[in-house]
């Protein structure tokens, strides 16, 4: 029997079903930087609700881009949030 041997396709031979995702990475900034905001107020639990995934989880700094310093500032706030019942350990019904 004689086997045929394939050879790997060349670059335009190659064909997708669907053309591959080549998507734009924005560069990521912080808004409070950006924005000038010095105090980051915990009272404020819709604008902190930004910053909490639907489990009530804080979302990192590179989800959101946001500084090492305001991140801290961003979870101290949270915390504090959360202490005095304006915002929920647990986000079962968040979102």
């Amino acid at each position: 029997m004689m086997e045929k041997k394939f050879a790997p396709p060349s670059n335009s031979e190659i064909r997708y079903l669907n053309p591959p995702a080549m998507e734009l990475q924005r560069k990521k900034y912080c808004r409070f930087k950006k924005l000038g905001i010095k105090y980051i107020d915990y009272k404020d639990a819709s604008f902190l609700f930004r910053f909490v995934n639907d489990q009530g989880k804080i979302l990192p700094r590179r989800l959101t881009g946001t500084s090492l310093k305001y991140q801290r500032k961003v979870g101290q706030a949270v915390k504090r949030a959360r202490h005095i019942a304006l915002m929920p350990y647990v986000g079962d019904l968040l979102k």
